[in-house]
């Protein structure tokens, strides 16, 4: 039996993950002052008729402490296994090793702590690992780098971007969607490119549960120190029996939903410092009447400015993109959420999905607007289905309204624009106002806030030698220009 703390989830109230054999890792939740560990003991099982482990028969407790030799604190938590299941006959069944999530309180922030995890009963506990808490919130307080990637995979392409995104050395990574592409492929482990040629049009695609657990092995060296982040993207669906979908994606990680207020895997919030960070849900209900709407009006009423001046949001797919791949595809989520996000002062947006890189410059109902979000697409993080690298408004780019349809994302919102350069059409004929940079290029972003007003956003190239840059840029807050409605305040 294996016993290896994997994933780290600071909490901050946070978590502190530790997941899958051989793989160490951690990440962020509500506050400074928890984290979660979680980690897999035993080897997940593939085949036809398989039986799953019974958590109970192993502990989950985690020894921590601020010195090496002195981890006197303990901590116990809960366990889980899961399945991927088909019912068709020949597909071989997936089910998981015995995933631990332990939760530690009355952690000091921006403080380095030791631990270890397992069951020292049998004995067996693992290695001695370390993390460091985020700094507590405050206007003057910040993590130094925050690494944002999306849509990673387990490519060449991949290994480029993390170990650039590892030589730039960040406290904090943001992982925006599209984890392990294990829907890439058939249960058998025979892959393609897309997703879209990898299947016939059958009730339930397959997935390659393994490769979850190859991608945890493969970012073992950078999440056993710096916390990672998740939300999910399209890929984490993985349709199954019963409809049941997401099933890896809500048992691998430990999200501080709990500590946020949410009642759901699919979108939660922290703070990092003098960061709000809200991850939001791009394929569950998103309406204004829907609970994730409701949940995160509450979270946005409840951040005080003045405590945590910087509000980022991030979900997977782009409302703001213009290349051809998924163009307007998430048009009902932004007619549904923008205004409330406009309202409350978003500062940044992330998202994923769309396979290159776009920076926005501040814009609300595409238009220009000093108060709007940046918004940030950064899609680039070298998975299997390839560059996007044609654009809507070049000449016989523009798609047809009814092709931007996505089943997972409901309705249709796509309509003409109805005012600006590109009133009565569905494309723009240039490149719109609103999108500053755009480039196909495999890559990373890093950012740092420097204080209560600026922050600097770095994009890097795979191609590129080591600290080259490709799009720099200081995003301004102007709190005077753009305050808060003082009842949102109150």
């Amino acid at each position: 039996m294996q016993w290896t703390c994997l994933t780290m989830i600071l909490v901050f109230k946070g978590l502190l993950q530790v997941i899958g054999s051989l793989n160490k890792s951690f990440s962020l939740s509500s506050t400074h002052d928890s984290v979660w560990i979680s980690w897999i003991t035993g080897e997940f099982q593939i085949g036809e008729n398989i039986k799953e482990m019974d958590p109970k028969t192993v502990g989950s407790v985690v020894k921590y402490g601020r010195w090496r030799f002195g981890m006197t604190k303990r901590a116990m938590g809960h366990s889980l296994v899961y399945s991927q299941l088909y019912p068709f006959k020949g597909l071989q069944n997936y089910t998981s090793g015995i995933i631990h999530h332990v939760r530690l309180t009355g952690l000091k922030p921006n403080t380095f702590y030791y631990y270890q995890c397992g069951d020292p009963s049998i004995p067996a506990m693992s290695d001695v690992h370390y993390f460091r808490t985020m700094p507590a919130s405050g206007p003057r307080s910040y993590p130094g780098r925050i690494a944002i990637i999306g849509d990673l995979g387990l490519t060449y392409n991949t290994t480029s971007t993390i170990d650039h995104l590892m030589s730039n050395h960040p406290n904090l990574v943001l992982l925006i969607g599209d984890a392990s592409y294990a829907n890439l492929y058939l249960t058998n482990g025979t892959g393609a490119d897309c997703y879209s040629c990898a299947f016939s049009d059958t009730p339930i695609h397959e997935t390659y549960q393994p490769r979850w657990d190859y991608w945890g092995r493969f970012m073992q060296p950078l999440v056993s120190k710096v916390p990672l982040m998740m939300i999910e993207g399209n890929h984490e669906i993985e349709e199954q029996i019963e409809k049941k979908t997401f099933a890896a994606y809500s048992a691998r990680f430990a999200f501080p939903s709990e500590e946020s207020g949410s009642s759901s895997t699919f979108y939660y919030s922290f703070n990092a410092g003098g960061i709000h960070f809200v991850m939001l849900g791009g394929y569950t209900d998103y309406n204004k009447s829907g609970d994730q709407y409701q949940w995160l009006k509450k979270d946005l009423a409840k951040v005080d400015r003045k405590v945590t001046p910087w509000l980022v949001a991030t979900w997977h797919p782009p409302w703001y993109s213009t290349y051809t791949a998924h163009y307007r595809e998430a048009e009902c989520m932004r007619v549904a959420m923008e205004d409330l996000l406009y309202k409350y002062g978003v500062d940044i947006v992330f998202n994923g999905h769309v396979h290159a890189y776009e920076r926005s410059n501040r814009v609300y109902n595409y238009n220009l607007d000093p108060c709007g979000p940046v918004h940030i697409t950064i899609g680039d993080g070298g998975n299997r289905e390839k560059m996007a690298i044609t654009h809507a408004d070049e000449p016989g780019n523009c798609p047809k309204p009814s092709t931007t349809l996505d089943k997972f994302m409901g309705g249709f919102c796509a309509f003409n624009f109805t005012s600006g350069p590109a009133s009565g059409k569905f494309c723009w004929d240039r490149q719109p106002d609103y999108s500053a940079y755009r480039e196909s290029s495999f890559g990373h972003g890093i950012l740092e806030v420097k204080n209560e007003t600026h922050a600097l956003w770095t994009w890097y190239r795979n191609q590129d030698a080591y600290g080259t840059t490709g799009d720099v840029v200081y995003i301004v807050r102007q709190p005077d220009r753009c305050p808060v409605e003082p009842d949102v305040i109150n």
